[in-house]
């Protein structure tokens, strides 16, 4: 007798249990911050768990007449489910669809129009038939109808598009969606399950949906509730994103987030400190912050979405914005400005200092004629001359770091070894020496400029021997000569006085000239033995290591 018996136990607890999770389900369906999405799931556990404990109903109930009934209240739930599905699949999509009255009405119209012919089956027949059977084990025995096949033919098509769009979804999402893809997939499965038990003897003919309903609601719900929810939030956002709980811990992230932070990998479930550059990230006060990827340094802005149900909050999604190109432009223009705010009071400052010094000499010129020493006047005069040449100098210098103090946006692989060389003035009795140089992508004229500016200097300076040593991130220029006296930043003020007043410009123009390239230019204040200048660029703008 048991023998008997447990199939049909087996198969009403599948249904019963079905019915169970999804009727579970509902609770943890109201979950969902969007509306929409919220009601049609809401409306497609119900009706699917409905459906599956009329099946169970079905399957121990004695009477045959009961069995009829139950079974034909199963039918309308089963047809309900599709309108759900579509429903639910357009609202968590993004799509409208389930919003437009045209569709709205022709949806309601063909319901009404097969609830009405299942509704009289009783009285046509064209829908189903039944009859009690002994094989495999005593059931009421469904017997289709032309109708039937229609009606399910069609309810396949319409939740196969549903099924289309949220593959589509998952497939543009930049969440590893593949478990989301299996579950909409498993909820297709029962279909198999429908031909088998038509075809064969093994199962029973019946529609076994409500178990692939149940298996999307358990992975979505209870599983991969985290990501399900993350994939539509996030709908149509672009840059990496991340998914904290209301704790702050890791939930979901999304590919890019991945490449962004690498160290989110194995983070899930850790509080946002487990990654370090994510927690600096998230605590930065400033509207954008600054992440390295791969040897660059990239600028994002961080938004941060909170979302809550009700009263609590479920957590919120951070997505960073990036900004790189716009960042980088605005502190070109910032970088600019102070460039041209120190040219001008570079001007000033020269002009000025010439001006006084002009008239003084020019004024005992006359003075020393008057007085008929002709000798003395010459001497005062030959000082204005040169203070004369010493400007026309300056202003030259001015003119040029004016031409070259913008951005450098064409550049070309540059060998640094033979940019030294015609650099390197021909009147010198010093001594080059040039170690380690390699190739870097610059602009040609301006990275020879930059060595030339910085010889002068040091040649100035006293040096005897002057070394350029190749780095992987960037140049050192050492001088032999005297040791800079005070602060050495202000060797790079334009209008500062320094004591090396023939060459005044020639480290603000080093420094300009390596800014464009969007480089550094420093004086190393720890080495005692001359003057070392550092330029340093970014590892990845190192383009060869021999010596061209």
């Amino acid at each position: 007798m048991s023998q008997v018996v447990s199939p049909v136990v087996a198969y009403a607890l599948a249904f019963a249990l079905a019915g169970a999770i999804c009727t579970v389900g509902v609770r943890r369906a109201r979950r969902v911050e969007d509306a929409d999405t919220r009601h049609g799931l809401v409306a497609l556990l119900a009706t699917s768990g409905s459906w599956a404990i009329a099946h169970a109903v079905l399957l121990v109930i004695p009477s045959t007449e009961l069995k009829t009934t139950v079974y034909l209240v199963g039918l309308i739930f089963g047809f309900s489910t599709v309108f759900a599905w579509l429903y639910f699949c357009s609202a968590y999509t993004g799509r409208t669809y389930h919003r437009r009255t045209a569709y709205r009405r022709a949806a309601i119209g063909l319901y009404l129009l097969v609830v009405g012919v299942k509704v009289t089956n009783p009285i046509h027949h064209l829908y189903f038939t039944t009859a009690l059977v002994a094989d495999p084990f005593p059931h009421l025995a469904i017997q289709q109808g032309l109708f039937h096949w229609i009606v399910t033919g069609l309810s396949y098509m319409l939740a196969a598009v549903g099924m289309f769009s949220l593959f589509e979804t998952f497939a543009e999402s930049e969440y590893d969606a593949t478990p989301l893809a299996g579950l909409v997939a498993l909820a297709g499965l029962p279909v198999v399950l429908d031909i088998v038990g038509y075809a064969t003897p093994q199962l029973l003919d019946m529609i076994h949906a409500p178990l692939g309903v149940a298996a999307f609601t358990l992975g979505v719900l209870f599983v991969f509730e985290n990501r399900f929810l993350a994939v539509q939030l996030t709908e149509g956002v672009q840059g990496p994103t991340i998914f904290l709980d209301r704790e702050g811990r890791i939930r979901e992230f999304n590919r890019a987030a991945r490449r962004l932070f690498p160290d989110l990998d194995g983070a899930v479930g850790d509080a946002v400190e487990a990654v370090p550059a994510l927690a600096a990230a998230l605590g930065g006060d400033t509207e954008t912050v600054t992440v390295e990827v791969e040897g660059e340094h990239r600028h994002y802005v961080v938004s941060q979405n909170a979302f809550e149900i009700g009263q609590g909050s479920l957590g919120r999604i951070v997505v960073f914005s990036d900004v790189t190109r716009i960042e980088r432009q605005r502190r070109e223009l910032e970088r600019h400005n102070r460039q041209l705010e120190d040219l001008s009071g570079g001007m000033r400052h020269e002009l000025r200092n010439a001006v006084t010094i002009i008239r003084g000499n020019v004024q005992w010129a006359m003075d020393q004629l008057e007085a008929g020493n002709v000798d003395g006047a010459r001497t005062a005069l030959r000082k204005a001359t040169d203070t004369t040449d010493r400007t026309t100098g300056l202003m030259n210098d001015f003119a040029t770091l004016a031409q070259y103090g913008r951005t450098v946006t064409d550049t070309t692989a540059t060998g640094v070894r033979k940019t030294v060389e015609s650099a390197w003035p021909d009147d010198t009795d010093a001594t080059l020496d040039i170690e380690g140089a390699g190739s870097i992508e610059a602009d040609p004229a301006r990275f020879e400029l930059l060595f030339t500016r910085a010889f002068e200097f040091l040649l100035d300076n006293g040096a005897s021997t002057v070394v350029v040593e190749g780095r992987d991130d960037g140049v050192t220029i050492t001088g032999d000569g005297e040791p800079l006296q005070g602060e050495s930043e202000r060797y790079f003020d334009y209008g500062d006085a320094v004591s090396n007043a023939t060459n005044g410009t020639a480290l603000p123009m080093v420094r300009t000239l390596a800014q464009v390239h969007g480089w550094e230019a420093t004086i190393d204040a720890t080495y005692e033995d001359g003057v070392r200048i550092v330029v340093t660029w970014a590892a990845s703008a190192r383009v060869g290591n021999g010596d061209p």
